[in-house]
């Protein structure tokens, strides 16, 4: 039986060959990286495309063996002659000490003398990872962008985000918002050991899950975080779609503190910074009076809050106004973060 998975690290994904009888185990896949296969009907031959850090994109045909029988596309590097970040991974430890594994893209021109803002770019919830092996780290190139305009970007694989197994993911059960929050305070505590680090310029970007974690982030350690932008923020779990928020919570009626802890206007009087939400109008799986919720409970602590409406977007905004959406959250930080 031929499977995908991450058997040597968490970071890469490989194609193994497993004998069924013996219960052995073969690497089929042998580049460091991230792996994509596609086999012909017989098992005979298969296709392996993958990239890493080092690989911008290799595509070939190999064996059943692994060997190579045909290179079809090989990139070392996409982005030769430009001027690139540095990028390295690193391994924190969780207070249960499950290992936990980020990215940091340095500034462009990176000098250890100066101080720089960071960014913590995050998701933090189920089915997504965003650490890889993987041409850009498993990163967007606006994370290239930042770095080129003298931020440091700062991205953590919490517990409860994917391909780390079930008792990973499930740290978060009933409780979103909780070691999620913890796991990346570890990751902002790491950052403020370093020199480099302007711990007063310290900003935090998501979307989505990464917009509930966004702000759980701001307002739940209120003074650390000097400006924040929320894309598309969950901020009270009982108005999101059942099939995804029950799977997580269970039902408010079973789980009253779980979501009394992570709803987000409990914490609206704990703002301290500059915060941008970010909604897109048409948006059905976070619906729009999530943020509508958190703004009436800013209002009514005294809080400023910032607000920006796509009218012709869902939950993502796509297309050429993405183009928009990155100048506004790059904006933001040039605004409150420099």
């Amino acid at each position: 039986v031929w499977i995908m998975a991450t058997k040597e690290s968490p970071l890469e994904s490989h194609a193994y060959i497993v004998d069924i009888k013996t219960a052995n185990i073969s690497k089929i896949t042998t580049e460091p990286g991230t792996h994509k296969v596609a086999l012909t009907k017989d098992f005979s031959l298969f296709s392996d495309s993958y990239s890493s850090l080092k690989m911008g994109h290799s595509c070939s045909i190999k064996n059943s063996k692994g060997k190579l029988v045909k290179q079809l596309i090989r990139d070392e590097n996409p982005l030769k002659g430009y001027d690139v970040p540095e990028i390295e991974f690193l391994t924190l430890n969780a207070s249960d000490g499950t290992k936990l594994y980020g990215r940091l893209f340095k500034p462009v021109n990176f000098d250890s003398t100066k101080k720089y803002p960071v960014i913590v770019y995050v998701y933090g919830g189920p089915h997504a990872q965003l650490v890889t092996n993987s041409w850009t780290g498993g990163a967007g190139l606006v994370m290239y962008y930042l770095a080129s305009k003298g931020y440091a970007v700062f991205t953590l694989d919490n517990r409860g985000s994917a391909n780390r197994g079930f008792e990973f993911e499930s740290a978060i059960f009933r409780n979103c918002g909780g070691v999620e929050v913890e796991d990346q305070m570890a990751g902002v505590d790491w950052l403020k050991q370093h020199k480099w680090v302007d711990k007063d310029r310290i900003g935090v970007n998501g979307w989505s899950y990464g917009g509930f974690m966004t702000m759980s982030l701001m307002l739940k350690n209120p003074g650390v975080f000097k400006a924040a932008v929320a894309g598309g923020p969950v901020i009270d779990w009982k108005y999101y779609e059942i099939m995804y928020g029950e799977r997580y919570m269970d039902t408010p009626a079973e789980n009253p503190e779980g979501y009394k802890n992570s709803a987000l206007t409990n914490y609206a009087d704990k703002l301290n910074g500059r915060l941008l939400i970010i909604q897109g109008y048409k948006d059905g799986i976070v619906v729009p009076q999530h943020c509508l919720s958190f703004l009436e409970a800013a209002i009514k602590a005294g809080k400023v809050v910032d607000f920006f409406v796509y009218p012709n977007h869902e939950h993502n905004v796509r297309g050429y106004d993405a183009i928009h959406l990155y100048k506004t959250i790059v904006q933001y930080f040039d605004d409150h973060l420099k």
